[in-house]
């Protein structure tokens, strides 16, 4: 299926799961700008929609809802894509929405988003360049390559980027705590990235026991999309 049909199910999707205002802000709030993006940007550099969240909540520390353009939410990463035109954010701004809207975004951030400004006019005129910046923005985050992933399990691919992240060394607790599972598995899964070349285990000169690994980069790191 092309982009109109899988962009209509998608929305269908959200807008079924949703209730009260959370729906409401989907009925209204996914207009030109927003699908502009999703159908220049998005699907001709993703193919699908897969943890994208149009018109996605966030509440702050108040209870009080934002809602952002898009989140996406690749298991423990969250960016918010913010479509933004000169004449709303700009031009027709006044000092008390400008504050507003940087203190927005600040919070976003304190919550754990990364958030990403789009151009309204780039989608018009230019989206290569939106695609080309996402890339290379979300490029360590996304799965490996598709002859990659037949290699590793879904686990150790997260493990994997996990690592591309960090770009350093990575402690069996640090994965406990940021993926959910037990450190018997993180053990395993750790054993079976080494004997795959993709870690060096680092042994403490107190105990003798391994106590972090290090991650093994290659040329193969710039193909995690």
């Amino acid at each position: 299926m092309g982009f109109t049909e899988e962009h209509r199910k998608w929305v269908e999707d959200h807008i079924s799961r949703r209730t009260g205002e959370r729906r409401g802000r989907l009925e209204r709030g996914h207009g030109h700008g927003e699908r502009m993006f999703a159908e220049k940007v998005w699907w001709p550099m993703m193919g699908h929609f897969d943890d994208l969240h149009p018109e996605y909540e966030v509440l702050d520390w108040r209870g009080w809802p934002y809602f952002v353009d898009f989140a996406w939410k690749p298991g423990q990463v969250k960016f918010a894509f913010e479509v933004k035109g000169y004449g709303p954010h700009v031009q027709n701004t006044d000092r008390t929405r400008y504050r507003q809207e940087l203190n927005r975004e600040t919070y976003l951030q304190i919550a754990g988003y990364r958030v990403v400004a789009i151009p309204y006019d780039d989608l018009e005129a230019n989206p290569e360049n939106t695609i080309f910046l996402l890339r290379s923005l979300l490029m360590p985050y996304l799965a490996l390559r598709t002859e990659e992933k037949e290699a590793f399990s879904r686990l150790e691919r997260d493990i994997l980027q996990i690592a591309v992240r960090s770009n350093g060394d990575i402690r069996p607790v640090d994965l406990v705590r940021e993926l959910g599972i037990d450190l018997r598995t993180v053990r395993k899964c750790m054993r079976s990235l080494c004997e795959k070349g993709k870690f060096k285990p680092i042994v403490s000169q107190v105990s003798g026991r391994v106590c972090r690994y290090e991650y093994v980069h290659s040329l193969n790191d710039i193909q995690l999309w």
